[in-house]
């Protein structure tokens, strides 16, 4: 038999517990300020990156979410924080400085290292201001560019082609290559989202029927490793309708036609997809990047093609 005594106490129990939690609420807003960084903390990391970061150098902000710390880093520093920049080679660039708040609430300072550290080598000690950090590494991870498809779009020959060879010219307006009465089939270097990563890339999406999109770069080198990379763009990628049709990017070499890298991109595949073949050595070469897909419906491409050399490992 239940005790009488017991209805009447549950309402106290209850407002205990809510007290107990807004005492714990207020107790982390308190101690909250004394956690997030100072104007002249920001100033002073400013300051380090101004005299001592070099051209080619990149920050990386960690957590990733703390997207003020933008705001004070000198122009011309790139800067990635995003849902997995963690984990990102950055291998664009031979340093990295992780601008840190490792204070803040489940900031989780060991996973990040975990998938910060492989190939990477801290250079000298991190310098402290209030609750920030500031530690320069090597990045080992880093792959010098020699070709970027993206950086040079405005000489490249677009067109539409057909199975039959039959081509439609996609003349350069002076900020895209537009198919005439295609609509927003056009090829340019822009910034998409791919997976929360922001990407400087070729914006090419794929036609509808037997047609394929198709990029003409010349000059690409020998002796290097030649990567395509790319990605259905963030608010299309993850639907599965069963009359989306998967995406196939590839690339040619336009001289004999051989193929040399393809990436297959099926609805509901987020993120970005790779491919990478060893380039013989010899004089530069024309290659064909192309995209395709039976029904374009969301099958909206970021992609770039890179020229890139061998890995350079760092001793840790």
């Amino acid at each position: 038999m239940r005790s009488p005594s017991l209805p009447r106490a549950l309402p106290l129990l209850e407002l205990g517990g809510l007290l107990l939690v807004a005492l714990l609420c207020l107790l982390f807003h308190l101690r909250l300020p004394g956690k997030l960084p100072t104007e002249e903390g920001y100033r002073a990391v400013a300051r380090r990156l101004q005299s001592q970061a070099r051209p080619g150098d990149a920050v990386l902000l960690f957590p990733w979410w703390t997207e003020r710390a933008r705001l004070f880093v000198p122009p011309g520093l790139p800067v990635y924080g995003y849902l997995g920049s963690d984990t990102d080679d950055l291998s664009a660039h031979p340093r990295v400085w992780v601008l840190g708040q490792p204070e803040l609430p489940r900031s989780d300072e060991a996973a990040f290292l975990k998938n910060f550290l492989p190939e990477r080598r801290a250079v000298g000690e991190p310098e402290r201001e209030g609750s920030l950090t500031l530690t320069l590494y090597e990045n080992g991870r880093h792959r010098p560019r020699r070709f970027t498809a993206s950086d040079v779009v405005s000489r490249a020959r677009v067109y539409l082609e057909s199975d039959d060879g039959a081509r439609q010219a996609c003349p350069f307006s002076g900020s895209a290559h537009r198919c005439p009465g295609q609509g927003n089939i056009y090829v340019a270097a822009e910034w998409h989202e791919v997976l929360y990563e922001p990407r400087h890339c070729l914006w090419m999406p794929a036609p509808p029927g037997d047609q394929k999109l198709v990029a003409e770069f010349d000059g690409v080198p020998g002796d290097v490793s030649l990567r395509l990379e790319g990605g259905i763009i963030f608010e299309y990628a993850f639907p599965k309708d069963a009359q989306l049709t998967t995406a196939l990017l590839g690339v040619d070499d336009a001289a004999s036609g051989a193929r040399l890298l393809d990436v297959a991109i099926a609805p509901g595949q987020e993120g970005v997809k790779k491919a990478e073949v060893r380039l013989p050595p010899g004089a530069p070469r024309t290659v064909k990047v192309w995209v395709r897909s039976r029904n374009p419906d969301r099958r909206q491409v970021c992609l770039d093609v890179l020229a890139v050399e061998p890995a350079v490992g760092v001793k840790g």
